[in-house]
């Protein structure tokens, strides 16, 4: 199976400042969020220290949402079929996908990871599952399937869960609202997924560079892009990541890319996701429609 691709790129004006329009350099922390690459870049005195205290809340929200770190929640869940006082962060990025899910007509379904480690599964021995493999699987998949309570969330068991197309935009939501509480802005955080908060330090929005080409500028925004080829299960790259839990199959769309913009980088993230299963560009903006102020931003095809 093939690393994820990287989509969206900070162009190198937004990172340059013009001469003299601010006396802070723009200082840029590389770490990583969720088994992606993850960025902040910031002018600040005390830039370092926010940087530090950043890569802490990742460290906290993985703790939540990592489905590799044995004791996060998400782990937790995924082993018993329930989980007892669950955090807020977890149950609130839940209740959007759900929401997704809904407004998709059942496209976008966090489910669907008995579906995915059948096909990662069969990858690793160079070969696709079986049709018996993914039979089952199916069974073990539905959102309706899950409950989700203030102090409890359960599933059928033998169920699991994924948010890989949701919880690297949440993360950047919560990185931005911690930011926003100790009174800073104009920073752009990249945890795969990217939240602008506020402008550049130098004035004028951020420039962020699609791999599909042109760019898209943003302030005080969120921008996400998904490809379904963007991670592969086959040497041919042809067998993509995005699974149709309608088919068990990967999506027959013939989308390369998809980026949309709204002010949640959640929202974005999984509004994205799932528009690479829609088959027009008119039904994925009137998908996109039922969400206030999320955009098309680029659709491209193979």
């Amino acid at each position: 199976m093939t690393n994820r691709r990287r989509f969206l790129a900070i162009s190198a004006a937004s990172i340059a400042l013009p001469g003299g329009a601010f006396a802070q350099p723009v200082h840029v922390w590389q770490g990583t969020a969720l088994g992606a690459r993850a960025s902040l870049h910031l002018a600040h005195p005390d830039a370092q220290a926010i940087c530090a205290r950043v890569a802490s809340e990742i460290s906290r929200l993985e703790d939540i949402f990592s489905l590799f770190r044995p004791h996060s929640a998400l782990s937790e869940l995924n082993r018993s079929g329930t989980l007892q006082g669950p955090p807020f962060e977890l149950l609130e990025c839940l209740s959007l996908a759900g929401a997704v899910h809904a407004a998709s007509g059942r496209r976008f379904d966090p489910t669907i990871q008995p579906l995915w480690a059948s096909y990662a599964e069969a990858s690793a021995l160079g070969k696709l599952p079986e049709d018996r493999a993914l039979a089952r699987a199916r069974t073990l998949t539905g959102w309706a399937h899950v409950s989700l309570e203030p102090d409890r969330i359960s599933m059928r068991p033998g169920m699991a869960l994924t948010l890989n197309g949701i919880a690297q935009g949440y993360v950047a939501d919560r990185v931005a609202s911690m930011l926003t509480a100790e009174g800073l802005t104009n920073i752009l955080i990249d945890t795969g997924e990217i939240r602008a908060l506020g402008g550049r330090p130098g004035g004028g929005a951020w420039r962020v560079q699609l791999a599909a080409g042109g760019e898209v500028s943003i302030s005080t925004r969120a921008l996400a892009t998904s490809a379904p080829l963007g991670t592969t299960f086959d040497e041919g790259e042809t067998v993509g990541h995005i699974l149709d839990p309608r088919t068990g199959l990967p999506t027959q769309s013939n989308w390369r890319e998809i980026t949309v913009s709204a002010r949640s980088a959640a929202l974005a993230d999984a509004l994205s996701t799932a528009s690479c299963l829609f088959q027009s560009r008119p039904e994925i903006e009137a998908f996109l429609a039922e969400f206030t102020d999320a955009k098309l931003e680029a659709a491209s095809t193979i």
